[in-house]
């Protein structure tokens, strides 16, 4: 194939892609991705007492990681991040045992004018007390307990629902500040635009299925994990933003483009799935993500060049990036939780292409 005609029908593919962001083109792209021919009738009683199973957990967190150190990489390592010290939560509720509730107040804690790029979670995890471990007996070792973060929902119906944030695995013996990637728990609070707390869930499980490790699991203790304990260490947030005045983001857009009286640029545009009707209880995870779109003109090309069939230059996505997603699939009467990795879901970079 001429190399020529294979850029253009790459040019092509791109066009269609970010044509595809509106709700019907998104939603045609998911069920082609997923070979349906019509959104899964599924029902609010379909999430009851839904269980996610290990494997299909533990393969969208390993997404979920491949995609984070892509974006994270760059502003890490351009250190052009500003850090806000880390304010201590509130333990709204704690069992001692397997979970805890966290509220940390945000109010005035992001500066005017800057984005999110991290934001972390520090646990301060205490020294290991033997008495809480169960009694030696013939099983496989088990050295780790798995520790999830969910970003909390408070819906207006009185009810709440969960997104999983972060998870990984904690040594058991070993104590100290155990941090977790709460970034995109901080990107839905402000999505919400609600005048309130951020709330955050954690969990402590077994590493494995099995009642040996969930009982070694309760041998894990955060301070703070327990009203009573007035140590130090409390639960912490640490920010880190990108000052917007100086670092706006190569082809990131200022300000709203407006389609040929603006320099093509990259643009937020949030999909939310816990508002869209037909994907609130289809996808699990996550509750939305920041797909960006391509706005604003590009300059065209000189009127000779047209008479060789160039057509007009047109701003559209020239990087993409994929996007890990939990949903439920209808198999008879039967609701399973699958994990996938949709390519083309984010923009990364908008460019001038021309059609032709």
């Amino acid at each position: 194939m001429d190399v020529r005609f294979a850029w253009m029908l790459c040019v092509l593919c791109l066009v269609i892609t970010v044509r595809a962001f509106t709700q019907e083109g998104f939603k045609e792209v998911l069920l082609k991705q997923l070979g349906l021919s019509e959104v899964p009738k599924l029902h609010k009683r379909d999430l009851v007492d839904l269980v996610i199973p290990d494997h299909v957990r533990n393969k969208y967190i390993s997404m979920l990681k491949r995609h984070r150190v892509k974006r994270r990489a760059l502003p890490s390592l351009a250190g052009i991040l500003r850090g806000i010290p880390g304010n201590a939560g509130e333990v709204l509720y704690s069992d001692t045992t397997t979970r805890q509730n966290l509220i940390f107040d945000m109010e005035g804690r992001i500066p005017k004018n800057s984005e999110v790029t991290m934001a972390e979670l520090k646990l301060f995890k205490k020294p290991l007390d033997r008495a809480n471990l169960p009694a030696k007996q013939s099983h496989r070792p088990v050295s780790n307990a798995r520790v999830s973060v969910y970003w909390v929902q408070r819906q207006h119906d009185g009810t709440n629902r969960t997104s999983l944030i972060d998870s990984r695995l904690v040594p058991i013996r070993e104590s100290g500040w155990k941090n977790f990637d709460v970034t995109q728990a901080v990107h839905y609070w402000l999505r919400n635009k609600r005048r309130e707390p951020m709330f955050l869930e954690v969990w402590i499980e077994g590493e494995r299925v099995g009642s040996h490790a969930s009982e070694m699991a309760k041998a894990v203790r955060f301070t703070s994990q327990d009203p009573k304990d007035k140590a130090l260490g409390k639960p912490e947030l640490v920010l880190y933003t990108l000052d917007l005045e100086d670092y706006g983001g190569t082809g990131d857009c200022k300000e709203e483009a407006v389609p040929g009286k603006s320099t093509c640029c990259r643009q937020k545009h949030y999909i939310s799935f816990r508002e869209l009707a037909w994907t609130q209880y289809w996808i699990i995870e996550p509750a939305g993500y920041e797909a960006y779109r391509c706005s604003g003109g590009c300059l065209q090309l000189p009127s000779p060049l047209r008479r060789f069939s160039y057509g007009e230059r047109a701003c559209a996505m020239a990087e993409s990036s994929p996007l890990p997603m939990m949903y439920l699939i209808k198999r008879g009467n039967r609701t399973e939780i699958e994990a996938a990795e949709f390519p083309n879901m984010i923009v990364e970079k908008c460019s001038c292409v021309t059609d032709g």
